[in-house]
This record gives structure tokens, sequence and C-alpha cells, in this order.
């Protein structure tokens, strides 16, 4: 009887360790069978971080598992608190838009003072096992950003990832969030590109390394119009693809990616609707060096792509006048290059360097847009899991096509709590 009793000992025992190489002390188990191999496997995807980008949320802490080894449930987010201090030339906004410094520089905004939780966010993940067509991830995010940058609640990502293929709103293709820069500032480098889309997205499995995806996404498009022209629905998708090479265990790629678009106007005085085609190519990296240094960084070109670029988004340069009563696609580019150290597993800092810049725009007047400058330099700390605090400090410059410019500094502090 006791050889009975302590080989079941060894047993449950050698159980437990598999399990726990699997989900970390953080996680909390609410309900559900934790010896299944099959809820083994699905956590340790619910708690992968390929693919994501800095600010994305850690894997949940909350778990809800079937009985069945089925799927499992993941419940998680993060409150985020941001306070802030503008010296020297400000930005109007709780972001570090460098398109807001103004130009020329304003006497009445040198300094200014707040503080914010709207980036707040809470997330659903499941993952099942795989089924004949594939494994089923379903993922919903949202955060507590309102219009005008009021709190409200307000949807970033919701989407069905069924094998390979995933439909939602997800980040763009045409976006490699690994290699963005890791910032306190929710809004990111100027020359970023970081865009989220309604999609339908094939992402191959990778072979020695190489792998590729392909979407088609529901475009979002700004326009500045002139005389006869106007902005309406657009009648094609944007269809952006990469092609990537990754080594380290996938810590380290290099991508190369490109955007096909079609955008759409009316001319009211031949009573025509047109097509201006937009394209764009992207080269980007992140790599791990040598100890705890690493490297991360792109280059974005392209014309009719400025929706797709942090500083230039929304700001009506998708499409522009010509002068002679049509609208064209302007020539605009996004660049970004940092470096981050781990000093342990808990403590690192970086910094970077980020350009965008807008072509092709003289019809637009002096006063328009011609490039902006953001300069990030950053620290980040995890006391304990689940905590972490981050300071920062930013430098923005605002230039027109008149040779005028503005500056903005920032400094900023964060509490973030994961959950």
């Amino acid at each position: 009887m006791k050889s009975k009793t302590l080989f079941l000992g060894l047993c449950l025992a050698s159980t437990a360790v598999s399990f726990a190489q699997h989900i970390p002390d953080r996680a909390i188990v609410l309900s559900g069978d934790t010896t299944s191999d099959a809820h083994r496997q699905n956590i340790a995807i619910m708690y992968s971080r390929n693919n994501l980008a800095f600010e994305d949320p850690a894997a949940p802490r909350f778990l809800f598992l079937d009985k069945k080894g089925t799927v499992a449930l993941g419940i998680g987010g993060y409150v985020k608190a941001l306070g802030m201090y503008d010296l020297r030339g400000a930005v109007n906004n709780n972001g570090f838009y460098t398109n807001m410094i103004p130009v020329p520089e304003n006497p009445a905004q040198r300094e200014r003072f707040g503080a914010t939780a709207n980036n707040s966010s809470i997330f659903l993940k499941l993952v099942s096992r795989p089924t004949k067509l594939g494994r089923i991830i379903v993922y919903i995010q949202s955060n507590f950003t309102g219009d005008d940058g009021n709190y409200g609640f307000k949807l970033k990502q919701a989407y069905v990832s069924i094998g390979n293929v995933t439909l939602g709103k997800a980040r763009s293709v045409f976006s490699d969030a690994p290699a963005m820069a890791p910032t306190v500032d929710d809004q990111g480098p100027s020359g970023q590109v970081s865009a989220k889309n309604m999609l339908i997205k094939y992402e191959s499995p990778s072979y020695r390394g190489f792998s590729y995806a392909i979407s088609v996404e529901v475009p979002e498009a700004s326009y500045t119009t002139g005389t006869n022209t106007r902005a309406i629905s657009q009648r094609f998708p944007d269809i952006p693809l990469y092609v990537q090479y990754a080594w380290n265990g996938g810590e380290s790629h290099i991508r190369a990616s490109g955007i096909l678009r079609e955008l759409s106007y009316r001319n009211d005085f031949t009573a025509e609707n047109k097509l201006t085609t937009g394209w764009g190519v992207q080269f980007s990296a992140v790599s791990k060096i040598v100890g705890g240094l690493g490297i991360f960084g792109h280059y974005t070109y392209g014309k009719g792509i400025a929706t797709y670029i942090n500083d230039l988004s929304g700001l009506g340069y998708d499409l522009i006048p010509d002068g002679n009563g049509k609208l064209r696609a302007p020539g605009s580019a996004g660049w970004t290059a940092g470096m981050q150290y781990d000093f342990t597993s808990n403590f690192f800092m970086s910094a970077s360097y980020s350009q965008a810049r807008l072509y092709d725009n003289g019809e637009l007047g002096g006063d328009c847009y011609n490039y902006g400058q953001y300069i990030a330099a950053n620290a980040f700390y995890n006391p304990i899991p689940d905590l972490r605090f981050g300071l920062e400090y930013l430098h923005g410059v605002r230039n027109n096509l008149n040779g005028e410019s503005g500056h903005a500094n920032r400094l900023e502090a964060m509490v973030q709590f994961s959950f």
C-alpha cells in the first residue's frame, strides 16, 4: 500500500512540475482541469508574445479552463496612469503629437501640466485546441479613450483567427509590431506605422525562419480637396503584404513590406469618380546584438500612404490638389531607429529617434507641415511582477514648408499594473 501511495504522489508531483513549466506563477486558474496536455498547449499560446508590440497587454491573469481541454479563456488588462509636464514648448494633448507643436512658437503655450488614465485597457482572449480547420483564437481589446481625449470605452482590436487566417479589426500587415519603439507616450514616434484596420489576413507558418503574410484591409483615407473635387466612399481595399526572416527563436527578424492602395474621389466639374493609385514600401528589423543590447527600427516610403504614418494620419495628406483640378498622392516617409539595453529581466532603458516627412506639398502653402522629429529616452522598471514604472523624456520639432519651426519638450512618468 505504501508503495502505491508513493507512486501516486510521484505522478502528481511530476504532473504539477510539467504544468508549472507552461503556466506562470502570476496566473489564477478560476476553474478547469489543470492537468490536461491540451490546456498546457493552449496556455503556452495564450502567454506567447510573438508579433506583439511593447504597448500590447501582457497575458491574462485570470484563466478559465473547460473540463475536456477544448478551450482556455483568459481575462486581463492593465491600469495605466500617466503624469506629464511640458517645458520650453508644449503640445496641447496628452499624446505627444509633433504635428500639434505650435509654429511659430507660442509664448502663451510654453508650459503644460497634465495627467491621464484613459489608455488603461481590458481584454478577453480565447484559445482552442487544434480543430480540423486549425486552432481558433478569439481576441477583444478595448481601452477607455473616448473622442477628443475624453474618457469613454473604445474598441482597439477584435478578431478571430482560425488556423493561419485572421478576420476582424487588428494591426495592419503593413505594421511591424515587434520593431516599434517602446515608449511611455501612447502616441508613439512621429514616423512609426501602427495602424489598425478591419481585415482578412493570411499568415504563413515559419519555414526555416522564413514566413510571409498578405491581407485585404478596409481603407481609412483623409484628403485635402481643392476646387471641384471632394472625397467619396472608398471602392477598393488596401492590400499590404510582407516577407520576413526570423532567428534567435523569433526574437530577431528582418522584414520587407509593401502596400497597394486605390484611392477614390469625385471630380464635380467633369461629373466623374476618379481613382489615384497609392503605394508604399517598408524595411524593418529588430535584433538582439550582444548581452542585453538590442536594436530596432524601420524605414517607410510611399505615395498616398500618409494615413499609415503616425504624425501624418488624419491630416488630409493621402490625396492633395495638383493645381489642375485633380487630386494626387503626395510622397510621404517615416522612419525610426533606436536601441534598448536590458540591465536585468526587470529593468531596461531605450533611446530612439523618429522622423515623418511630407513631400510634393507645395500647393498647400508655406504653413503646411513639412517634417516632424521625435526623440525619446526612457527607462522601465518592474519591482514586482505585473507592476511597471516608466520615466521618459521627449523632444519634438515641427518644421513647416516655409522654414518656420516649433519645439516641445516633455517629461512624463507612468505607473502601470497588469492583471
